[in-house]
């Protein structure tokens, strides 16, 4: 698939494919194009050209439900995202009470379940300006979860976090992986990408410059461009 905005292209003519329970990760420097990728699968972007399909259906085609699509395609965002003037346990069954028309008891159980599933389960009356970062990020990974996605996104999910926090978000998105969650993630935290990934995928400049299993990929770059990169953000940590 290809993107443009403006005169800028950030796509270019992107390809991969995921298996169901494969976690595939994104890396490349800022402004690679990674989140714009992410957006365009659950279709808060519009690629210009190319499909996307999920479980055989073209989700990009023109007469697809979006919301639907966002049902099957749960995205955790950088900078969370919550209400403000919702409790934890109704930031996460706002989703099932509105969109999949669950009862009040029912959306709460599930909203429980949930928050539970994160490590939250004695914060569900609390408010996001009392929790710490890394609380409100797993209260927006329930609050996907609720809806009971194919699919997860997440788009630099701890980007935002002060170092201290960041394991605990880490630490469910692994418990993710070892249930089987299908993820798309967009990270800078590559020790994690080498630990979960199925794949990596280095995008630069919105084009896959390679793509292979992790242990090839970092061990073992064939493109002088994927070792370079690697090596600014080894120098990094």
């Amino acid at each position: 698939m290809s993107k443009w905005y403006g005169d800028e292209q950030v796509l270019d003519d992107v390809s991969f494919e995921m298996d169901r329970g494969d976690v595939t990760v994104l890396i490349g420097p800022s402004g690679s194009g990674k989140s714009t990728m992410l957006r365009c699968v659950n279709r808060l972007a519009e690629a210009q050209e190319g499909e996307i399909f999920l479980d055989g259906e073209e989700v990009t085609a023109p007469d697809v439900d979006v919301d639907e699509l966002r049902r099957e395609v749960g995205m955790v965002f950088q900078d969370f995202n919550l209400f403000a003037h919702l409790t934890a346990l109704d930031n996460v069954a706002l989703g099932p009470r509105r969109v999949l028309d669950l009862s009040e008891a029912e959306a709460d159980e599930r909203a429980h379940a949930q928050l539970e599933r994160v490590g939250l389960a004695d914060q569900t009356d609390s408010y996001p300006a009392e929790l710490s970062g890394g609380q409100k990020q797993r209260v927006g990974i329930a609050r996907a979860l609720a809806m009971e996605p194919k699919l997860m996104l997440f788009d630099e999910p701890t980007s935002a976090l002060d170092p201290e926090l960041i394991g605990e978000v880490l630490e469910v998105m692994h418990d993710l992986v070892a249930d089987g969650m299908t993820m798309l993630v967009v990270t800078h935290e590559m020790s994690f990408a080498r630990a979960v990934a199925d794949e990596i995928v280095f995008l630069d400049e919105g084009r896959v410059v390679e793509r292979g299993p992790p242990e090839q990929l970092f061990d073992n770059p064939e493109k002088e461009r994927t070792a370079r990169f690697l090596d600014r953000i080894a120098s990094h940590d």
